[in-house]
């Protein structure tokens, strides 16, 4: 049963049981001043009298419980009420006997107006009344003195026992009703946490989709530099020089196969970075050996002399590390061709046990790295933004060291993580 079923269970049996004694009254008047009527005591009040006496009464508690239902949590209000009910009640049972049916009200308005002790007072003297009633009105000789005595034991005795029972019933009730609101106000707490982080959830897989959205143009955008960018380079390098040797068959044809080559490469790795595989050098042999190919290649193309260095125990590397060192040293190779005009480059791959270092170094012009590039040099400005962003990527450092006429240094240290690491 959920929270506010319970919650509803108890306001509505709370309704009726308020309900049936405020209903009671009614039903224990109507039933005494029947039987007076018919069947008068030989002592009582004349019937005119009685009858008034209980039409005052059902007005009083008309006004005071039917009419004003809300006064039942003023204390001092309803003790005034309850000591006006037994004065009626007294009046007539003393009038008829028989109004013992109203005088046990009393017994059930004790709880629903009274409270604490003096709830046993109100069961106690009403408990006198329901006795003048059953021994026939008040004692009038020894023995029926000995048997309102009894009555009035008895019925102030069973009374306590079940006000006091009530008492309990009614600690439990409120205590149920305690820890039913304690709960609804948990549910409604916690109802509105998942609400919250429903917000949350969906606020994080928007920024995620945001975030992975930027990383993926930012991967694309690496890519395209190191593939299509450096290989459209290469192939109008090749073209231009090509033109300019349109009269040597030989070194005409060398320049047009060799830009040829460059495009079917750059389409192959163009097609290879969308689908986010490893370059083909990669897959086919080991960082070392890969560089030493890129290397040779270069260095035919581009008629500069290029030496490469193993240093340390070459071992396997997880594959995003070793794809961030080539990518590395095609852009480093590629800014040597676009901007250092130099005779020769080394490349020096050390592996230690927790970093893998890769130096490139070359004898060109050189620049100031804390200085504005130059024009020509803005163009490779992205190609080492690109190459930086790479090693960052994968918890690495990159550092560059020039100075105009010595030459430039770049180095990208990168964690040793084994292959196959997550």
């Amino acid at each position: 049963m959920s929270t506010a079923e319970q919650v509803d269970r108890l306001a509505a049996w709370e309704a009726r049981e308020a309900s049936l004694y405020r209903a009671m009254p009614y039903v224990g008047l109507l039933v005494a001043t029947l039987l007076a009527a018919f069947t008068p005591s030989p002592r009582g009040l004349p019937l005119p009298v009685t009858l008034s006496v209980a039409v005052g009464a059902a007005c009083w508690v008309t006004w005071f419980v039917m009419l004003h239902p809300h006064w039942v949590s003023r204390r001092a209000l309803m003790a005034f009420y309850y000591v006006g009910l037994l004065a009626a009640a007294a009046v007539l049972v003393v009038g008829s006997p028989w109004y013992g049916f109203f005088a046990w009200i009393g017994f059930l308005h004790a709880f629903l107006v009274l409270s604490g002790r003096w709830r046993f007072v109100g069961v106690a003297a009403t408990g006198i009344l329901v006795a003048t009633a059953q021994s026939a009105g008040p004692p009038a000789s020894p023995e029926h003195w000995l048997l309102w005595s009894v009555l009035v034991l008895f019925n102030a005795g069973a009374a306590g026992v079940v006000s006091w029972f009530g008492t309990i019933t009614e600690r439990q009730n409120a205590n149920r009703k305690r820890l039913v609101a304690e709960l609804a106000e948990s549910n409604r707490k916690l109802a509105e946490a998942a609400r919250e982080n429903e917000g949350l959830h969906a606020q994080l897989l928007t920024q995620a989709r945001e975030a992975g959205v930027t990383d993926e143009r930012q991967r694309m955008a690496r890519e395209i530099h190191d593939t299509l960018a450096q290989g459209l380079t290469g192939i109008i390098t090749q073209l231009e020089a090509a033109g300019q040797a349109r009269d040597r068959r030989a070194d005409w044809q060398r320049h047009v196969d060799t830009a040829v080559a460059l495009a079917r490469e750059s389409l192959t790795e163009a097609r290879r970075s969308v689908r986010a595989v490893r370059p083909e050098a990669l897959e086919t042999a080991r960082l070392p050996d890969a560089l030493a190919e890129l290397t040779r290649r270069w260095s035919g193309i581009n008629e500069v002399r290029a030496d490469v260095r193993v240093t340390g125990d070459a071992r396997p590397l997880h594959p995003e590390v070793e794809v961030t060192l080539l990518r590395a040293a095609q852009e480093a190779l590629a800014n040597v061709v676009r901007h250092a005009g130099a005779s020769r480059v080394g490349l020096t791959l050390s592996y230690m046990e927790d970093v893998v270092t890769l130096d490139v170094r070359d004898d060109g012009v050189g620049f100031d790295p804390a200085g504005r590039p130059a024009p020509r040099q803005t163009e490779g400005g992205y190609g080492l933004t690109a190459m930086r962003q790479r090693v960052v990527g994968v918890g690495g450092e990159l550092t560059v060291e020039s100075e105009p006429g010595g030459g430039t240094a770049i180095s990208a240290s990168v964690p040793a993580l084994p292959g196959g690491a997550g």
